[in-house]
Parts: structure tokens; sequence; C-alpha cells
């Protein structure tokens, strides 16, 4: 097929409102930080990259409320043995008449404070006491929302926001563009500067706000931030749409970026580099789910006549699905099933870096 510089030009006059929602979306995809796209695996990586780079060297991190330790006494094993922090913060231990406080302070500390006390007790001369942490339960942090697996890190150095994502997989498919970090608002930790944060004293709590592009894109530690024991690191589910079908330029499933957000037909087909030159485009439908029986309803979608302006664009949910046939003769309906189908099975998602 040749095209001459005429054609061209009379095809681009023929098509002023495709051109301007292409425009309209280029600008709402900049305005995101969509210059590039990017798979939920590639934006892990760099998760994991990052978080490598950001590991501060392990510390003697204080005791606390919970933690199993283990204390040996050099050449006297009827005193070597593990126990537990109580809810108290302190410890029993054999010969000692009163309870050992223990919480906030280091292995370290704790030594010195037992060879004090077997001195003073008459128990051990010269005693050489060491002290780890067999289990550590005192720092958790809760890991929340769409990542790859929910957990509970225990902190036991200095860890950093992207430490934890990292150790949490990394992000899910339909994770949306902020990580949010809520913090007990008696904390003694630092208050957060130079990013979203929120004190909300009715709930006793500080909320801080961080959108994943700075933090991936900078790695700068006002991103990057500490994290502490006690702190809620979650990350808001946004959605998918998926735009499917050999009528489309780049099939795959386009990840929102805020849960709620407005995507509409043209939208999406832009995010999917726009038609191919075999789309029947007329013959579009959005499959939905319907919560009432689980099965897919088809909304007919009419892409020339929306292009055209004889009917408006067409709003999509979250988990919608864009399927757009060709002039190969492929059925919508006959279709539309197995392109339900193909979610999950290996169908490429792609979302802002």
């Amino acid at each position: 097929m040749i095209f001459t510089v005429r054609g061209v030009t009379d095809w681009l006059r023929a098509k002023p409102f495709w051109l301007v929602a292409m425009l309209a979306v280029s600008s709402w995809q900049t305005a995101y930080g969509q210059a590039t796209e990017q798979t939920p695996q590639q934006t892990n990586e760099k998760i994991q990259q990052l978080a490598a780079l950001a590991q501060a060297h392990p510390v003697d991190s204080p005791i606390g409320s919970g933690d199993l330790l283990h204390i040996d006494v050099f050449d006297v094993p009827e005193l070597s043995r593990d126990v537990r922090v109580g809810d108290a913060g302190d410890i029993s231990y054999p010969l000692i008449p009163a309870k050992i406080a223990a919480a906030g302070l280091t292995t370290f500390q704790l030594e010195e404070k037992l060879e004090q006390l077997l001195i003073e007790n008459g128990l051990v001369s010269h005693p050489q006491v060491s002290v780890f942490v067999r289990e550590q339960n005192s720092q958790p942090i809760s890991v929340v929302g769409a990542v790859q697996h929910t957990m509970v890190y225990q902190v036991i150095r200095p860890t950093t926001l992207l430490e934890v994502l990292s150790a949490a997989g990394g992000i899910a498919d339909d994770a949306g563009s902020v990580v949010m970090v809520t913090r007990p608002a008696h904390s003694d930790e630092p208050k957060t500067q130079n990013i979203s944060a929120t004190d909300n004293s009715a709930e006793e709590q500080q909320i801080i706000t961080i959108r994943l592009q700075d933090l991936l894109e900078s790695g700068d530690a006002v991103y990057n931030i500490p994290v502490y024991g006690g702190d809620v690191v979650s990350v808001p589910r946004a959605g998918i749409v998926y735009v499917l079908g050999f009528g489309v330029a780049q099939p795959g499933g386009y990840v929102l970026q805020s849960h709620g957000e407005q995507v509409t037909v043209l939208k999406a087909l832009a995010l999917a580099h726009g038609l191919t030159a075999f789309a029947k485009a007329d013959s579009a439908v959005i499959m939905r789910t319907n919560p009432a029986t689980g099965n897919k309803d088809q909304v007919p979608v009419h892409i020339k006549a929306i292009e055209n302006r004889k009917e408006d664009d067409v709003p999509m949910k979250s988990n919608d699905i864009l399927y757009i046939p060709d002039s190969r003769g492929l059925k919508v309906l006959a279709r539309g099933a197995e392109a339900a189908i193909g979610i999950g099975t290996g169908i490429a998602i792609y979302r802002a870096p």
C-alpha cells in the first residue's frame, strides 16, 4: 500500500476528533509520568535493585516485648537458656529474685546488666555473658494491599521503604501510583518532611503518602524514607482495564493510576497505541462482570461514531475488557469468552514508570 502526502493529509483531516483525543490522552499520560510504559515485572526489578543499594549495615537494635533471647554464660551451662521478654518488657532469670527490665536495651547493654547482677547476687565471680535475639517479634511492620504477598516484616536494623517493598516481592499488577505509610502519632521516630504527610490526632496516627514514580526514579532518601516497628506500609489497589483483540495495536492490561480514576474507551485505545488498519471499530464491545450473576455482560461500543462525535465516549470500569475484532472474520460474541479467559494467562500488563 502506497501513501502519498496528499493522501495522508486527507486522512488527517478526516479524523480531527481522533487526533484531538490522542493528543489529550498524550497530555494525560505525561501528567501521570507515563511517557514510557513498564510492566510490573520491570517495576519490581527496579524496586529490588534500589533496595539492595539502600541497605544499611546491621546494628544492635533495641530489645522489645515478645522477643525471644538466648542468654549464654560462659562455662556455666546451668545459667544458659532461652527467655522470652514479657509484655511489660522484662525477663525472669534463675536465682535473681527481681525481674530484669530488658526492653529498650541493646543486647550489649543487657549483657553488661546481667554480668553485674550475677556478681551482685554472688552467683558468678567473673561472668562472661553473651545475648542474642533468637526471635525478633517486637518491631513489626505490616505490608498490605497491592503487593505480591502481604507480610509482617521484623525490623532488626535500620530499614527503608524500598527494602520492605522488596521483601514483599514488589507491587501487584493492579497497584496504584502511591505508597502509604501509616505511623502511630505517639511514635518517637522523627516526622517526615518534604512529602505528603497528614497527622490525624483523632486516630492518633500519621499518614505519609509517597508517589511510586518519585520513589523509583530518584532513589532519594527524601522519598525512600526509614520505616520503623509499628508502621503499616500499604499500596492501594487502583484496578486494570484490558484492551484485547486483533483490532488493537498493543493488546494488554493497563493499570489505572488511582482507585476510581476515570478511563474512557478513547483513553484506553490511546494507551493501547490505537487501532490496527483492519480493526472493526464499530463491532467492539466492553465485557463487564455482572455483580449479580457473575457472568460477562457485553456493552456494544461504536468507536467510529465516538470519534466523529456522534456518540459520547464510553466510561470504563476497573476489570472491564474492551474487545476489538478485525476484519478477518473474527466474531465478537464467539471470541469474547476466549478474550476473558486470556486474562491472567500470559497477557502483558503495562503501568506508568
